[in-house]
């Protein structure tokens, strides 16, 4: 009888040592070098694939030790001389009240100053095993130039641009020998709080695809899309918009493998079936079993059930496993010690072999 392995994927960050914020916090004031800086990247960089390691992950990240965050780690360093922060700054909203601010792009032309390869080429030095890389959608990077603001620089300039950028991040990706392409599109269900019509959220997808389409099916089959309602200090920026009002386009994206925020919804049931509808044959859906903005660690029989239940709506061959989000997407959010997040990780992973072991009894 064939073995049944359901594989299992963390979506990238992990909480940063104390140390380590510290030493960003030393860096910013002038008190610190940047050579003295590294030494602390690289530090919790090989910490943390150790920590992965030990938890028998098959697939790890960096945990995004270096990334300022998910969403500006292209630009970050570009912020002084082409990027301002004002009022009509696209803004994530959360439900405590706190904001991340994405800056709007003053000096033309738009270019990223980083690329995510740069992090695989770094923690393939330090592992054997494949890494994922997470990187940001297009989609998100628009907002910094939601229109024509710069004399000579049109919008479709900067669309062009973009494009141009994101498939170069991703390419780049491809050929350093990531595993898997993540996209991070946590803006989409954020997008129906800003426009409920969903208008944005199809320009969200079809701009997406513009890039995408520039990857051929075998190379989309190494690419994924993560979605969730955002996680930043212990709570969501748009967790009240209705799951089912979001999934159907995100269907329509054209990668192969779907990281989907899942164990923190109330009604799993109808997600299952909204997802068993609109999945294609060639989809792998790596549902959440891990919510980390939860205190509490779950339990590897509870994991286990979530994929029972699972199984029930989307074929074993399609099915995978993951978190609901990152642990820290931002380098400041110690709201989930590093202890915590790896201990919710190898409750994933542990869960993820029980049901293989259950669902292969069952056969």
């Amino acid at each position: 009888m064939e073995k049944i392995t359901i594989p299992t994927e963390p979506i990238g960050s992990i909480p940063r040592p104390k140390e380590l914020i510290i030493a960003q916090r030393n860096y910013r004031y002038g008190t610190m070098t940047y050579d003295r800086l590294c030494d602390y990247y690289t530090r919790a960089i090989q910490t943390t694939i150790q920590q992965f390691e030990t938890t028998g992950s098959s697939v790890i990240t960096d945990g995004e030790q270096t990334k300022p965050s998910f969403l500006t780690y292209p630009i970050f360093i570009l912020f002084n001389e082409y990027y301002t922060f004002s009022a009509d700054c696209f803004s994530l909203k959360f439900a405590d009240g706190h904001q991340r601010l994405l800056p709007r792009l003053i000096k033309a032309p738009f270019r990223y100053a980083l690329y995510a390869h740069t992090y695989i080429d770094i923690a393939k030095q330090m592992t054997q095993l494949p890494i994922k890389q997470a990187v940001i959608t297009p989609s998100a990077l628009s907002m910094v130039y939601p229109k024509a603001t710069i004399r000579g620089y049109s919008h479709e300039q900067f669309l062009n641009d973009l494009t141009n950028e994101c498939e170069k991040d991703i390419r780049l990706c491809l050929e350093s020998g990531a595993y898997c392409v993540q996209l991070d599109f946590t803006e989409a269900r954020f997008s129906l709080k800003i426009d409920p019509s969903g208008q944005l959220l199809k320009d969200f997808v079809q701009l997406n695809n513009q890039v995408l389409d520039r990857f051929t099916f075998q190379e989309q089959r190494r690419l994924g899309v993560h979605v969730c309602p955002g996680g930043d200090q212990d709570c969501y920026h748009s967790f009240e918009v209705d799951y089912l009002e979001v999934l159907p386009s995100l269907f329509k994206l054209h990668v192969s493998n779907f990281y989907l925020q899942i164990t923190s919804e109330t009604n799993r049931e109808r997600i299952f079936l909204c997802i068993r509808e609109h999945m294609k044959s060639w989809h792998r859906i790596f549902i959440g079993v891990i919510n980390p903005i939860d205190p509490r660690v779950e339990s590897a029989k509870e994991v286990c059930d979530q994929i029972l239940e699972a199984v029930k709506y989307i074929p074993i061959e399609q099915l995978g496993t993951t978190d609901d989000c990152g642990f820290s997407p931002f380098d400041d959010d110690e709201s989930t010690s590093r202890q915590m997040a790896f201990d919710k990780i190898q409750a994933r992973i542990d869960g993820t072999h029980m049901a293989e072991k259950q669902l292969m009894m069952n056969r």
